[in-house]
């Protein structure tokens, strides 16, 4: 199958400039076939032009219409077979099982938003009837629901090339909502993106969805973000990746004459606080269970442990053993791209430098270009509780052990956490109850509060949480996985005093699509009786 190297601009293909981009295989180092066309001014306008043309139409497109898309986008995506498999791998450094589970999961959820279209809920439809009689003075009708927003700008992740990437769930939550799509191509990914948006083009053809429902322009540097960020028809901004990424699109769009909200999933360190009577008991295991979660994917998640909190005591010193043979076992692994390996390389030098700091295991990080060592460090309860650089996300496989004097200074160290995705609680029973101050400090600092399992593996499903308060993410009111993640790019619209013939279906009194909706503050599916 050949890559289309031009920008896919609704069903056109467009290359106005001379500058092109290509991939650089990580592995070894070498270019990969592709020249892709960097996009210009012109281009971005004319993708988010006809974006908002397309939102027109597509916002009134049924649930079932919309549904139907994206299954078609997924069975179009495994339709390319191993060729896509293969290019992300090549693009990426990831192993292929990696990369086939990821297609696998890019899929699923694209199928899992189908269903929600089709069951039609998700809408949040209200609708209290109109009380005439009502004294002092009588109630109008009033109906409300969630609809699309318009144009959504979806910048892809480097370390997820398929599930957090073109088709992957900003997009797939986007379509879900009625919104038009526009992606911006990871610099890293070209190819894989060209494979997966020419998938969703043909999905588009073939459900007869509106021309410009999805666009995808390359672009290098910072220039095609911005311009994508304060277009005018831009309603709304989704991205995953770092802390000045996200935050810089978010200042941008704060800055616009209409501001708009930009859904930036930022990473975390994800504490894990180990609980003593575990550590006595499952020292080995739960080492090396901690050990494969850092070092999973050479540390390129953004629930990756980077922090991992226990109590000093006598059994500290084998625990802290066991870690270190279980860091040891695991060899350095090929990191995304040359610039994240880099970045690991001096922050994680850079924090073993720190005050009170000492590594533990892989000091010594001169590996390789693009192969990034493990790394384990330790630091007492006091020198990280007066240092705030200590708790910075070092994306890659490294994890600073905390010391802690006693549980209240485990608690203490929770209290100055900044917001994060996750925490983590390993403990029995007893240690979980005797924990309980500990657990509901956590409540306050994360998104998804776990217990004995380790962050690493974001399930998709309706009841997933993947973002947290600041500056985990920007909104923790939403999450970026799952089929939550919709809510993102609607807004409530309330109808007073509209003609039935006039309301969307699922405000109607006669529950066409037998919906959920809440009548007169009780759920019902029943249809509104006047009498």
């Amino acid at each position: 199958m050949s890559l289309i190297e031009q920008n896919q601009i609704g069903f056109a293909l467009s290359a106005q400039s001379d500058e092109r981009i290509s991939a650089i295989n990580p592995s070894n180092g070498e270019t990969l076939p592709g020249r892709f066309s960097v996009a210009t001014p012109t281009e971005a306008d004319k993708a988010l032009q006809i974006a908002q043309t397309a939102w027109k139409t597509y916002r009134n497109c049924s649930g079932k219409q919309k549904a139907a898309f994206l299954r078609a986008i997924a069975e179009s995506i495994e339709a390319i077979g191993d060729t896509l498999i293969q290019r992300a791998v090549q693009e990426s450094g990831l192993p292929e099982g990696r990369i086939t589970g990821e297609r696998g999961r890019t899929c699923g959820q694209l199928r899992l938003f189908a269903q929600l279209l089709d069951e039609g809920s998700w809408v949040e439809a209200v609708i209290d009837p109109a009380m005439p009689q009502r004294q002092p003075l009588p109630r109008p009708d009033i109906r409300k629901m969630l609809v699309a927003m318009g144009p959504v700008v979806v910048f892809t992740a480097s370390n997820f090339p398929l599930a957090f990437s073109t088709a992957g769930g900003d997009t797939a939550a986007a379509l879900a909502a009625g919104c038009p799509v526009v992606v911006k191509a990871h610099e890293s990914h070209p190819g894989t993106n060209a494979l997966v948006a020419a998938a969703i083009l043909n999905a588009a053809r073939k459900t007869g969805m509106p021309e410009g429902v999805f666009s995808t322009l390359y672009g290098r540097g910072n220039d095609l973000g911005k311009w994508l960020v304060e277009h005018p028809m831009t309603k709304a901004v989704a991205f995953t990746g770092s802390f000045r990424g996200g935050k810089a699109l978010f200042d941008l769009a704060a800055k616009r004459p209409e501001p708009i909200p930009v859904f930036a999933e930022m990473g975390s360190v994800n504490p894990i606080f180990v609980l003593p009577e575990i550590m006595a008991a499952q020292t080995t295991p739960l080492a090396q269970q901690l050990a494969a979660s850092v070092n999973l994917g050479a540390g390129q998640f953004c629930t990756n442990p980077g922090l991992i909190i226990c109590l000093e005591n006598e059994y500290t010193p084998a625990f802290e053993t066991a870690l270190r043979s279980a860091f040891a076992q695991h060899p350095a692994a090929t990191m995304l791209n040359k610039s994240i390996y880099e970045n690991y390389s001096q922050s994680s030098a850079s924090s073993i430098r720190e005050k009170g700091v000492k590594a533990l295991v892989g000091e010594d990080n001169n590996a390789k270009p693009f192969l990034a060592r493990p790394l384990l460090a330790k630091v007492q309860e006091k020198d990280f509780l007066k240092n705030p650089r200590l708790q910075e996300e070092i994306f890659g496989p490294f994890s600073l052990l905390v010391l802690c004097k006693s549980p209240r200074g485990m608690q203490k160290v929770a209290s100055i956490l900044q917001g994060q995705l996750t925490a983590s609680l390993m403990g029995t029973d007893k240690d979980l109850r005797a924990s309980r101050p500990l657990g509901e400090l956590l409540q306050e600092k994360v998104g998804r509060l776990i217990y004995n399992i380790v962050p690493t593996g974001v399930e998709v499903g309706h009841a997933m949480q993947h973002g947290g308060p600041y500056p985990a993410s920007t909104d923790a009111r939403f999450t970026s996985v799952g089929t939550g993640a919709i809510r993102r790019f609607v807004r409530p619209l309330a109808f007073q005093n509209c003609p039935q013939r006039l309301l969307p279906p699922e405000l109607r009194d006669s529950n066409p699509l037998r919906i959920w909706r809440m009548v007169d503050g009780l759920y019902s599916k029943k249809k509104v009786n006047h009498a």
